[in-house]
């Protein structure tokens, strides 16, 4: 089975897209106020939207061909209408002829699909290897299309690395579910779908990149764009794990509590993004809002159904509407009315009609009414994405500048899934790679640690590490979310672990510990640290 695009770039964590607003450094030149509405920006949200979208449908129909649920046509069928959704948005920039091979390729690896459903229920091992055959003629032609049609913007080694990448995740979410590891199913779930917003920030900045003037020489990484992207990520994924919760929840389905699970970890991302805005305060009084008479309720609509309950109904309905009003009163108040209240209130209580008419017409056997209304609700917020973060670049204009003049001399390169470090151009054969977890880029402590220079020193017993940089000793243990510099202590984002015997800590939180610039090279996955010129 095919899905799409998988092209690169290491994923940002929430803090990088989300700047801190308490300690970003400001820019040394003011250019124009920062926007999220430049058609770079634009093209990115709609990459995030069509792209995203095609992930879900692909997972949701392979999953239903594989149950033989009474709605598998039509998940198959949504999925290919996903795919001619996106020919017209290749035909504005690259025309019919180019939008044409598009499809062409791009709706017959969808076939792929139904093909390794069919040989993984049968056991067939010959037609598996052949639809691997199938995937990986796929990669290569669709990898030199994107490299043909940006010019080598977006090369056809680095389309190929990210295309198998998005394939594997697809597949893995897949074989976990007919495994009944669900858990398992939707956090390799929610990783894939983290990559979506990776691969439509790469494919964008290539396009961008090789046409500036069409898009009015505006790019498609700045701060206000990764924020604009990332509430529409958090916003979109909202949307993709609560419907079929609600539905699986009514059927009683074996993989609803995975769902419910899925959904609390991800309302915990997204209280770390309004944290990284708004404070602790802020993001506290947010998670109430947002699970109390929202989550719980949409959970409680699918019970009254299953009990064919009218009259608890039509109390959860209440409850949602009280969520509308205080949540949009919320928004409104957060953003010193950037995002008026009322506004916001018209929103969400048409996210809320949207997502319940979804599951209204699944529960009622209109299938074909269901997904149109599920699609409706997915695409309808990724305006509020927009919104949102408009109101919080105008808030925080400063934060969301950019700088004029970026210095670009190299200290330290690494390559997500590439053993190499360089320092100064001396490689070093790290014996475990950078990676992306839950939509962060972690790198290796000790051997990013040791490359600037650092000591480090390791405790079997307390599981703890000791970075010991120039005059500063910084403290970490496995397995907490915080550690020490000099005694003080600083909040990490998210628990340290081990990977490969290494520990792993997001690159953003380390690069800035201790004092270096990021700098991301989509069309190699690339990072590279500089040091900092506003120290």
């Amino acid at each position: 089975m095919r899905q799409l695009k998988k092209l690169i770039v290491p994923v940002l964590s929430l803090s990088l897209v989300l700047p801190t607003m308490a300690s970003a450094a400001p820019a040394p030149v003011k250019p124009a106020a920062p926007t999220v509405n430049t058609p770079a920006a634009d093209l990115r949200a709609g990459l995030d939207y069509l792209l995203s979208e095609h992930f879900v449908l692909a997972v949701n129909a392979m999953t239903k061909a594989y149950d033989g649920a009474k709605d598998a046509d039509l998940a198959f069928k949504a999925l290919d209408q996903n795919a001619l959704d996106m020919t017209p948005a290749i035909a504005s920039i690259y025309g019919k002829a180019g939008a044409a091979e598009f499809e062409r390729i791009f709706r017959e690896h969808n076939n792929y699909t139904d093909d390794l459903v069919m040989a993984t229920k049968m056991k067939d091992q010959a037609k598996l290897d052949e639809v691997a055959d199938e995937v990986e003629e796929f990669v290569v032609e669709f990898a030199d299309f994107l490299d043909t049609a940006t010019e080598g913007k977006l090369p056809q080694e680095a389309a190929e690395d990210a295309l198998r990448l998005h394939e594997q995740q697809v597949q893995e979410t897949f074989e976990q579910y007919i495994a009944g590891d669900y858990k398992g199913a939707y956090e390799t779930y929610r990783e894939g779908f983290s990559l979506m917003f990776v691969i439509s920030k790469a494919l964008s900045s290539a396009i961008v990149e090789q046409m500036p003037e069409k898009f009015g020489h505006s790019k498609a990484d700045t701060k206000a764009a990764d924020l604009r992207s990332t509430l529409n990520s958090l916003a979109a994924e909202h949307v993709a794990l609560t419907v079929p919760q609600m539905q699986k929840q009514f059927e009683g389905a074996k993989d609803y509590q995975a769902l419910i699970d899925a959904e609390k970890a991800h309302t915990a991302d997204f209280k770390e993004a309004i944290k990284s805005i708004y404070g602790q305060a802020g993001a506290d009084q947010f998670e109430k809002i947002w699970v109390e008479n929202h989550i719980m309720a949409q959970s409680d609509i699918a019970i009254a159904a299953m009990k064919g309950d009218m009259a608890a109904r039509a109390e959860v309905n209440k409850r949602v509407e009280s969520f509308v009003k205080e949540f949009g009163s919320f928004l409104g108040a957060a953003t010193e009315q950037n995002l008026p209240a009322a506004a916001a209130q018209d929103a969400i209580r048409t996210h809320e009609n949207q997502v319940a008419a979804a599951f209204d017409h699944y529960a009622a056997g209109d299938y074909e009414k269901s997904y149109m209304s599920f699609r409706e609700a997915y695409k309808f917020v990724f305006g509020i994405g927009q919104a949102l973060g408009g109101a919080i670049v105008t808030q925080f204009s400063e934060e969301f500048q950019e700088e004029a003049s970026p210095h670009d001399m190299t200290k330290i390169w690494l390559k997500i899934g590439s053993k190499d470090l360089s320092v100064d151009g001396k490689v070093t054969k790290m014996d475990t790679a950078p990676f992306i977890w839950s939509g962060t880029a972690f790198v290796p402590l000790r051997y990013l640690s040791e490359g600037i220079g650092a000591e480090v020193k390791w405790d079997e017993k307390t599981r703890t590490i000791w970075v010991m940089a120039g005059e500063d000793t910084l403290t970490f243990w496995l397995g907490k979310d915080y550690m020490e510099v000099n005694g003080e202590k600083r909040d990490i984002g998210t628990k340290l672990f081990a990977r490969d015997g290494r520990t792993a800590i997001p690159l953003r939180f380390i690069a800035e510990l201790l004092g270096w610039d990021v700098k991301w090279n989509d069309a190699e996955w690339s990072i590279t640290l500089t040091k900092s010129m506003m120290e």
